[in-house]
């Protein structure tokens, strides 16, 4: 089976957005060789293309496994989003189902008095969220605060970790981590 490698170039790069003038100036080489090699009128060797990818950027074993028939999806409606949580700490994920999602973000719902737990959470990476509505009591470490609407947090992810509701109405965070926890 032969690969068509300009026509899936050029599917790469319109799928990122990109000019052919732009992944040249990413990619350190001329706008020309991008158009030769999408017209079939020059095949690149394995380090020219790869060259050309990290203007991407993306890795050899990417561009030929993508599937570049069906652009990743970009935006999510509410029933999109995905229930990871329970019903007094309620997480729904957004874009689960992407392939390689090299991040977590979460919308997150904690019911008044509900916690992720009475025993700390580590893991690799880090996080941070911005407090939408109501107050959570974030401890991160030996170090605890109440945040309110409009404030936010960002902390290594192995440092144990635990959120509470300590208010009388639901708290809504909106969070991120990575790589992702989920």
């Amino acid at each position: 089976m032969s690969i068509d490698v300009g026509a899936r170039l050029r599917r790469v790069r319109l799928i990122y957005g990109l000019s052919q003038r732009e992944l040249a100036r990413r990619a350190g080489v001329t706008n020309g060789l991008i158009s030769l090699i999408e017209q079939n009128r020059v095949s690149p060797s394995v380090g020219s293309l790869k060259k050309v990818l990290d203007g991407v950027p993306m890795s050899l074993a990417e561009f030929f496994t993508i599937n570049v028939d069906e652009a990743p999806q970009i935006f999510y409606g509410d029933d999109e989003l995905v229930e990871i949580g329970s019903d007094d700490v309620s997480l729904r994920l957004v874009a689960a189902q992407r392939p390689a999602r090299q991040l977590t973000i979460l919308r997150e719902r904690y019911a008044p008095g509900a916690a992720t737990g009475d025993d700390a959470l580590s893991h690799r990476g880090e996080e941070g969220g911005v407090v939408v509505r109501g107050r959570i009591e974030l401890t991160v470490g030996g170090t605890t605060r109440v945040l309110g609407p409009g404030e936010a947090y960002y902390f290594s992810s192995t440092i144990p970790h635990r959120f509470r509701n300590v208010g009388r109405e639901p708290c809504e965070i909106i969070s991120a981590s990575a790589p992702p926890t989920f």
